[in-house]
C-alpha cells in the first residue's frame, strides 16, 4: 500500500467520518452479533464508486455513474449462516441490522462478548496494486478520447471494418472486515476494464471480433502499445472469421493456445476445488485429494498476489491475506481453495478465497488468479505434433456441471490443423468434454505461459466477480468438437 495513511485510516474516513461510526461502535456491534455462541461473526463494510462511458460508430452513446455504499452482517454456528445487510451505516442503522441476524439465528441471548469486542489486530499493508480513485480523480475526457483513439485505430487498420464499439469501465472499491476474533483489515481496490468490439463485411458476409484489457490500475496503466495490441488482436479475430469455413466435427486432439484459454480450466476444474463444494460432497474431485486427477507435468494454482491482476486481493472478503494455492501438482491433487467457514468446517485453514460481489452477498469460495504452470514443451512442436485436430485461441462463452464436470465451450476463435499446419479458421466450434478426462488427456506442455489480458468474469451462485485465468500452450489428445462440418 502506497502513503502514509494505512488502508484502515483511509477507508474509516470514507465510510465513518459521515456517519458517525466508530471501532467502539463496531465493536459492540460485534459482541451482540457473536450472541448465542456463534462459530464465526463478521461485518463487511464497502464503498463503490463506478463510471462507465461507451463509443459507438465515433460517437459517445452512454455515460454513467453509480455509487453502492452499505454493510453486510454474518453469523454462523457450524453451517447454519444467518445474514443480514443494509444501506445505511450509521450506529443505529448497523445495530439493528446486527439484531435482525439474532433474530434469524435464534441461538438465544448468551453474548460472547458482553461488553463488546476490542478491536486490536490489523491486517498488514501490501504493494499489490496502487492506491487509486480512478472514478474521482481520472479526466473523463481523457477516457473518451482513448475510446475514440480504439475507434481510429481499428478503422485504419482494414476497411473492411464497418462497425466499432469501445467501452470502458471504473470502478474504486474500498472495504472493512471486521470479526468477532477483534481483527480488522481494509483494502483499497481499482479496476480499469477497456474493451473493444467490431464487425468486419466482406462480399455481404460479416464476422466480428472482441478484445480488452483490464487490472488494478487506472488510465496511466494503459500504454499506446496496449491499446494497439488490444485493436489489433480484435481487428486479426474479425477478419479471421471473414474466412472461417465450418468446424469440423467428432473426437480429435485439441491445442489450446496460452493466455483467455484456461477458462476452460477455470470452469471445467478450478470450481471443483473450492471448498464449499467438497464439503457439501457435490465435487466431480471428491475425495480425491492425494490422488491424480491430471497427467504428469500437469500444475494448477490459484494466486491472489500477483501485482495489478483483477483477481488479486491485499485481503480477501473475510480480511483473510491473499495466497498461493498449489491445487495440482505434477498431476496430483493437493490443495483446495478455502473461505473461513469451510475451512472451518472441514478443519483446515483459509486460503484466502473468501470473496463477495457486494455487502448485499454472502461470502464463499472463489478463484482469484487460476492458471496452470508453465512446463516444457515448445508450443510449435506441440502444433506440429497435430495431423488432424482443433487449435482454439479465444472462448465465447461455456457451460459446466460441477457435480459431473461435463463442460461444452464455444470458440470464437479457432482454426483447423493438419498435418502440423493451420489450414483455415473455423466458425462454430464447440469443445465438449469432462474436466477431469481432459486433465489426464493432457500430452504437452507448452512453455508460454500467459494470463488473460485482463477481461475473465466469474460467475458462481448468481454472483459475478472478476478474476484472472491464463495458462500455456496445451496439447489434449482427444476431446469431442461439436460444429456445423464434417
Amino acid at each position: 500500500m502506497n502513503g502514509g495513511e494505512s488502508a484502515i485510516q483511509r477507508v474509516g474516513a470514507r465510510l465513518f467520518g459521515p456517519t458517525g461510526l466508530d471501532e467502539a461502535v463496531i465493536g459492540r456491534a460485534l459482541g451482540e452479533l457473536a450472541g448465542g455462541g456463534a462459530d464465526l461473526a463478521d461485518l463487511f463494510f464497502e464503498a463503490t464508486s463506478t463510471r462507465t462511458w461507451r463509443l459507438e460508430d465515433g460517437r459517445v452513446t452512454n455515460g454513467s455513474f453509480a455509487m453502492r455504499q452499505g454493510v453486510g452482517a454474518r453469523a454462523a454456528h457450524g453451517a447454519a449462516v444467518s445474514f443480514a445487510h443494509s444501506a445505511d451505516i450509521r450506529p443505529q442503522p448497523l445495530l439493528d441490522t446486527v439484531r435482525a441476524v439474532r433474530t434469524l439465528a435464534r441461538h438465544g441471548d448468551t453474548l460472547r462478548h458482553p461488553q463488546g469486542v476490542a478491536m486490536t489486530r490489523r491486517a498488514g499493508e501490501h504493494a499489490l496494486y496502487p492506491v487509486l480513485d480512478v472514478v474521482a480523480f481520472e479526466d473523463a475526457a481523457a477516457w473518451i478520447d482513448l475510446l475514440g483513439r480504439i475507434d481510429q485505430l481499428a478503422r485504419a487498420a482494414d476497411p473492411r471494418i464497418v462497425r466499432v464499439e469501445a467501452n470502458v469501465r471504473a470502478n474504486d472499491t474500498q472495504v472493512l472486515i471486521a470479526n468477532a476474533d477483534g481483527e480488522l483489515a481494509a483494502d483499497i481496490r481499482p479496476l480499469t476494464i477497456i474493451g473493444v468490439r467490431l464487425v468486419a463485411e466482406q462480399n455481404g458476409k460479416r464476422a466480428r471480433g472482441q478484445a480488452g484489457l483490464g487490472g488494478r490500475l487506472g488510465l496511466q496503466g494503459f500504454d499506446a502499445a496496449a491499446v494497439q495490441s488490444m485493436v489489433s488482436t480484435a481487428v486479426r479475430m474479425a477478419l479471421n472469421n471473414l474466412e472461417a469455413i465450418p468446424a469440423p466435427v467428432g473426437q480429435m486432439p485439441v491445442v489450446l493456445g496460452p493466455g483467455y484459454p484456461g477458462v476452460l480450466f477455470h470452469e471445467a476444474v478450478g470450481h471443483g476445488l473450492e471448498g464449499d463444494h467438497h464439503r457439501k460432497r457435490l465435487s466431480a474431485f471428491d475425495g480425491r485429494v492425494g490422488l491424480r486427477i491430471a497427467a504428469p507435468g500437469v500444475t494448477v494454482i490459484d494466486d491472489g498476489g500477483l501485482p495489478d491482476r483483477l483477481g488479486s486481493l491485499g485481503v480477501d472478503d473475510e480480511g483473510s491475506a491473499a495466497d498461493r494455492t498449489v491445487l495440482v501438482e505434477d498431476g496430483v491433487l493437493t490443495g483446495l481453495m478455502q473461505d473461513r467457514l469451510n475451512a472451518g468446517l472441514m478443519n483446515q485453514r483459509s486460503t484466502g478465497n473468501g470473496r463477495r460481489q457486494s455487502y448485499a452477498h454472502l461470502p464463499m469460495p472463489r478463484m482469484t488468479n487460476t492458471f496452470l504452470a508453465n512446463g516444457t514443451d515448445d508450443p510449435t512442436d506441440i502444433l506440429a505434433s497435430i495431423d488432424r485436430g482443433i487449435y482454439a485461441t479465444a472462448f465465447d462463452g461455456g457451460q459446466v456441471d460441477i457435480v459431473s464436470g461435463r463442460f461444452n465451450f464455444t470458440t470464437c476463435e479457432a482454426w483447423l490443423v493438419e498435418k502440423g499446419r493451420l489450414v483455415a479458421p473455423v466458425q462454430g466450434a464447440t469443445l465438449i468434454g469432462v474436466g477431469h478426462e481432459a486433465l489426464l488427456n493432457i500430452s504437452m506442455v507448452g512453455n508460454d505461459l500467459a494470463l488473460d489480458t485482463g477481461v475473465a468474469t466469474c460467475s458462481k451462485q448468481g454472483q459475478t466477480l472478476s478474476v484472472s485465468v491464463g495458462q500455456p500452450s496445451l496439447r489434449i489428445d482427444q476431446m469431442m468438437v461439436g460444429g456445423q462440418g464434417t
